[in-house]
């Protein structure tokens, strides 16, 4: 059977699956996306997930958002280290949720805290008010945490967002340009720590990064090196005698 034979076979009998498995009020715009993929997703939530696989800039919006409408745990700040679920490092993005301590359980974000309903959608698809127990994530938010922790592996979209000019030269992008933040991260630790818990996810997101040619990238990093090294030579300085090896 020649590939395109395969291929339309596949995608009939992947339809039907489909359009069998759906349920009134499934987004319109979605369905329209799988019905266009070269390879049909065959299932509700696996439409859903490559939705926001290939809207991923849309998917970090609406994470930061669902976010910014749950809030942070009450008593809850922003640690790194020690178990208990925190961050190994300022480099990962805070998430309190994830943490032992204010775990949602079943039927709630991990990311943002908030309701997961069916085929992990953030809004009530069926109606009937009562989130999927069987869930722990929106598919948005599983996107948008892959991008706000590898933000290098999404170079096209942000590429593209910024019409493949240069955050920093205004020139054209050339082949190895890199992503990077505006405000370092190790900067926004030591700045910006006790900022509203939704407000910081946005140093993560496509607010804070850009892309940048190689050369100028290398350029700023220098300079970000130069600035550490002054404050832990400053730190030295102002720390007592009983406190240095």
């Amino acid at each position: 059977m020649a590939t395109s034979e395969w291929r339309e076979s596949r995608n009939a009998a992947a339809r039907a699956r489909l359009e069998k498995s759906l349920r009134p009020g499934f987004p319109a715009h979605v369905l329209h996306h799988a019905l266009t993929r070269p390879l049909i997703p065959p299932t509700p939530s696996r439409a859903v997930a490559s939705y926001w696989r290939h809207h991923v800039l849309r998917a970090d919006r609406l994470a930061r958002a669902l976010a910014a409408r749950t809030g942070a745990p009450e008593g809850w700040t922003w640690q790194v280290g020690g178990g208990e679920g925190r961050p190994a490092s300022f480099r990962v993005p805070p998430a309190p949720f994830r943490e032992d301590a204010h775990a949602p359980g079943p039927g709630a974000c991990r990311i943002c805290g908030g309701p997961v309903f069916r085929f992990g959608w953030h809004r009530d698809l069926a109606g009937d008010g009562a989130p999927s127990k069987r869930a722990g994530w929106h598919a948005a938010c599983v996107i948008a945490w892959e991008f706000w922790c590898a933000p290098s592996d999404h170079l096209k979209e942000l590429k593209a967002r910024q019409r493949h000019r240069c955050a920093v030269s205004g020139k054209r992008l050339l082949r190895g340009s890199e992503v990077d933040h505006r405000l370092p991260l190790y900067r926004v630790w030591r700045e910006e720590r006790d900022l509203p818990w939704p407000f910081l996810l946005g140093y993560w997101g496509a607010p804070n990064l850009q892309v940048v040619n190689r050369a100028g990238h290398l350029l700023k990093s220098r300079e970000e090196a130069d600035e550490r090294a002054a404050l832990r030579r400053e730190a030295l300085i102002a720390a007592p005698d009983d406190d240095l090896p």
